[in-house]
C-alpha cells in the first residue's frame, strides 16, 4: 500500500477524535454560555432575548480583545513572578502580558472559538518562523498566504479540537482559516457590528473611514461632531439601538443592556453617542489601533502608528519566550478557580464578565478570589455603567478583605483606548 494501515488508522482515528470532539463542543459551549446568561423563563420575552444571545455567543464574538492591555498592565502593576488568572477573549491581552514576564497567565474562556483562536496564536507565536510572519499573520489584511503558512508551520501543532475549528468547511467550500488571507478583524460578531455600523452611517452619507485623514485631535473633533454625533439623533437609529438585540455584535447580553442604559440619559443612542465621542476624540489615532479598527476596519503598518503589544516587533522576543507560561482553559471561572490552592494567585483581569451575572454567582465568584488570592493581589475589571458594581450586591464580608483603588480606577477609566466602557476598576486584597 501507498499509506501503510498504522498511519491510515492513526488518521482516521484523529479525524474521528476531531468530529466527535468537534460536534460535543458545539453543544457544550452553548450549554455552557447559556448557563451563564440565562436568569429568565425560557418563553417569557426576556428569556427568549437571553437564548438569542447564548446562540449567537457560541461562535465567534471578538478576534481581537476590546480592553487596553496597557491600562491592565500599569493597573495591576504586573512584573517578573506574578500569577496571573484572566478571562482570554481574543487573547491580545494574554500575548501583551507576557512582555511584563509573570510567571504563569491561565487564560479561562466559556467560548470555544475564543478558545481555538487563543490556541492557535500560542502555537503561531511558537512556530512562525519570523516576527514579520507573526505580523502578517495577526496585523495584516489581505495577506493571501496566510492559509499556507498555517498549513506549513502552526496547523501540525495545535491540538484536534482547535485544529478542526479552522479547518471546518464554510456552505461556500472555504475553510475557515481564510479569513486570514482576507481580514479576519472584519468577522466575528464584532466585526459584523463594526461593519453594519459603517453601512448605517454611510446610509445617512456619513463615512466613518473619514476621521483617518485628520491630522490632530482638533480634527478628530470637528470630525465627530459634524459628521458622527449628527448619525445618533436619527430616529431610525434611535429606535433601533432601543432594541436589546441590537447590542448582542458587541457581545452585550441583555442584563448588560440593562446597566449600560443606565450610564446615558436613558436612550442607548446617547450612550452609544459617549462611548463612540471618547474612542474618536480622546486619544491621537496615531496611539490608538482601537481607532484604527473602528473606523480604518485594519491595523495600521508598522510605523504608522501604535499596534496592539503583541504585535510590537520590540515585544517579540520576550513574547516568544515566555510563551510557555500561558495556559488556555476551556472552562467556567469560578469552577477553575475552585480547583485552585489557597493564596495561589496574584493578578485576577476579569473583563466585563461579570456585568453578566446574578448576586449568587458574583458572590461565588468572589469567595473564590478572595480564597486563591494572595496578600496584595490585584483585581481589575470593567463596567458598562460607570460605577463598580460590587457594593450591594457582593457580601460585606468578604469585600471587607478589599480595598477599592477609587482614584487609580477613575485615572484607568479615563486612559482606556478602547473607550466602550462606563468604568474600570481595581481591587487589591488586604494583608490578614
Amino acid at each position: 500500500m501507498p499509506l501503510s494501515y498504522p498511519l491510515a488508522a492513526k488518521q482516521m482515528g484523529n479525524h474521528f477524535a476531531m468530529t466527535h470532539v468537534s460536534s460535543d463542543l458545539v453543544f457544550r459551549r452553548g450549554k455552557e454560555v447559556g448557563k451563564a446568561v440565562y436568569q429568565n423563563r425560557p418563553l417569557s420575552k426576556a428569556g427568549l432575548s437571553e437564548r438569542l444571545f447564548a446562540l449567537l455567543f457560541s461562535g465567534l464574538v471578538y478576534p481581537q480583545i476590546w480592553e487596553d492591555p496597557e491600562v491592565d498592565m500599569e493597573a495591576m502593576q504586573l512584573g517578573q513572578g506574578h500569577r496571573v488568572v484572566t478571562i482570554a477573549s481574543g487573547g491580545c491581552n494574554i500575548l501583551a502580558y507576557l512582555t511584563r514576564s509573570p510567571e504563569r497567565v491561565d487564560a479561562v474562556d466559556l467560548n470555544a472559538a475564543h478558545i481555538a483562536l487563543n490556541r492557535m496564536k500560542l502555537e503561531a507565536v511558537r512556530h512562525l518562523p519570523s516576527q514579520g510572519d507573526l505580523f502578517r499573520f495577526f496585523g495584516a489584511a489581505d495577506t493571501n498566504h496566510n492559509s499556507q503558512a498555517y498549513d506549513r508551520f502552526i496547523a501540525p501543532h495545535l491540538d484536534p479540537v482547535s485544529r478542526h475549528y479552522w479547518e471546518r468547511r464554510s456552505w461556500r467550500g472555504r475553510r475557515r482559516i481564510t479569513v486570514f488571507d482576507r481580514n479576519f478583524y472584519q468577522t466575528g460578531l464584532l466585526g459584523l457590528f463594526i461593519a453594519m455600523g459603517h453601512r448605517i452611517a454611510k446610509f445617512f452619507g456619513v463615512d466613518p473611514a473619514g476621521i483617518m485623514a485628520s491630522k490632530s485631535l482638533a480634527d478628530q473633533r470637528r470630525f465627530f461632531n459634524e459628521e458622527l454625533a449628527p448619525v445618533f439623533d436619527k430616529k431610525l437609529l434611535r429606535w433601533a439601538t432601543s432594541r436589546k438585540a441590537s447590542l448582542f455584535g458587541l457581545g452585550i447580553p441583555p442584563a448588560q443592556y440593562d446597566s449600560l442604559i443606565t450610564s446615558g440619559d436613558g436612550s442607548m443612542a446617547s450612550v452609544l453617542k459617549a462611548r463612540l465621542e471618547k474612542l474618536a476624540c480622546d486619544f491621537p489615532l496615531k496611539n490608538n489601533y482601537f481607532a484604527w479598527q473602528a473606523f480604518a476596519r485594519r491595523y495600521p503598518n508598522p510605523g504608522e502608528a501604535a499596534l496592539p503589544a503583541y504585535l510590537e516587533e520590540a515585544n517579540y522576543k520576550a513574547i516568544r519566550n515566555n510563551v510557555d507560561r500561558v495556559g488556555i482553559h476551556h472552562a467556567n471561572l469560578i469552577e477553575f478557580l475552585a480547583g485552585k490552592d489557597a493564596s495561589t494567585v496574584d493578578r485576577f483581569v476579569l473583563l466585563d464578565a461579570q456585568d453578566w451575572m446574578t448576586n449568587d454567582q458574583l458572590n461565588a465568584l468572589w469567595s473564590e478570589i478572595t480564597r486563591t488570592a494572595s496578600v496584595g493581589a490585584r483585581v481589575i475589571f470593567r463596567t458598562a455603567a460607570e460605577p463598580s458594581l460590587l457594593p450591594g450586591r457582593v457580601s460585606i464580608s468578604l469585600l471587607d478583605q478589599w480595598t477599592y483603588e477609587d482614584e487609580a480606577s477613575r485615572d484607568c477609566s479615563a486612559r482606556d483606548r478602547s473607550a466602550i466602557y462606563g468604568g474600570f476598576h481595581l481591587y487589591v486584597k488586604r494583608a490578614a
